[in-house]
């Protein structure tokens, strides 16, 4: 089954290399290539931000895995999980052995690579191109705009290659004893339910946690590093400008938690065997909503959520930083055509 290896890389290969002419289409209209005094983006650019995108999601998305193990069981069944974040830690230890708290780390790290070379060398390819296209000052006034509409872009096309890793992570941490492996899961969802219903009845809800989330996540990171920039000065070491990433990530991370979570949850819920009922995608939703109420939608978990989300956006922002700058690709910011 493709989706369920690094060919996906290779499409994202072929993405930006689709991209190309593009890119030097925009190139060539800037004159020397630059943007905003920086540049010039070329397809090497757009590939360091992608494979950038790719391990820094991966690892943190991994790394977390303990802590999105807890947050599904509390989401799923919060009248057995009832004793809280750190509480849940210990009912599952107890229960199953500190192992199951890596259950699900497979298709996390290999789903969230593929998703984030996509959505992260997305949004640069797209907040470039937007610039370039309306012009600098016109993209500086507008650059709310744009990180908004480059983030929806690019994590809708992100969604569609992780949506499948997302439904086999939330079984094997549902149902630990489903399958022994990512693949062994893969395969039986696909021959039990069919392909579409196996791996993209989550589709509607992903879409719906993970667009906002992501619109969030890079308008409130990229304005929150310009007002710590505006307080404390420009960092001119490369050790100061992962702070401001890292600190503006911890804010991004927050509220994109608060903003996404209830889709979330219906996610979480619609990939759990049984629930909403039967009946097509949209039916269950309703469903499982109209079970838990709008109260339980929005706070069950959240408070785990948001330490998750925190955590994991503040560190996917400053590993990014660091592998641009290993890469010898410097990241894209928005300056003011009138300051520079």
């Amino acid at each position: 089954m493709p989706l369920f290896g690094f060919s996906g890389v290779n499409s994202g290969l072929g993405l930006f290399g689709a991209l190309k002419s593009s890119a030097a289409a925009s190139k060539a209209s800037a004159g020397d290539g630059k943007i905003m005094g920086q540049g010039p983006f070329d397809v090497k650019y757009y590939l360091s931000g992608a494979l950038s995108g790719g391990i820094c999601c991966s690892i943190t998305h991994g790394a977390l895995t303990p802590v999105d193990v807890v947050k599904t069981r509390i989401q799923l069944d919060p009248v057995k999980y009832n004793q809280g974040f750190i509480g849940g830690f210990r009912q599952i230890i107890a229960s199953e052995g500190a192992g199951a708290l890596l259950t699900g780390l497979g298709p996390t790290a290999q789903g969230y690579f593929i998703q984030g070379w996509f959505k992260f060398g997305g949004v640069e390819f797209f907040k470039i191109y937007f610039c370039s296209s309306m012009g600098e000052q016109a993209a500086w006034n507008s650059r709310t705009s744009i990180y908004l509409a480059s983030a929806a872009i690019a994590e809708f096309i992100a969604d569609i290659f992780l949506c499948p890793y997302e439904a086999c992570r939330i079984r094997l941490v549902s149902q630990p004893d489903y399958a022994p492996s990512l693949m062994a899961t893969a395969k039986r969802m696909s021959s039990e339910m069919g392909f579409v219903t196996a791996f993209y009845s989550g589709f509607v809800p992903i879409l719906f946690k993970q667009v906002p989330y992501t619109m969030a996540k890079f308008l409130v990171q990229g304005l929150s590093a310009e007002k710590i920039v505006e307080v404390v000065g420009k960092p001119t070491s490369e050790s100061g400008k992962v702070s401001v990433s890292l600190a503006s990530g911890v804010i991004a991370g927050v509220v994109s938690a608060i903003i996404s979570h209830p889709a979330d949850t219906l996610l979480s819920k619609m990939n759990k065997g049984g629930a909403g009922g039967k009946g097509g995608m949209f039916s269950r939703m309703g469903n499982i909503a109209a079970e838990l109420g709008l109260v339980n939608l929005c706070t069950t978990g959240l408070a785990a959520r948001c330490i998750m989300i925190g955590t994991l956006t503040a560190g996917q922002f400053g590993v990014f930083d660091v592998v641009m700058n290993a890469v010898g690709a410097k990241k894209f910011h928005f300056h003011d055509p009138s300051h520079h």
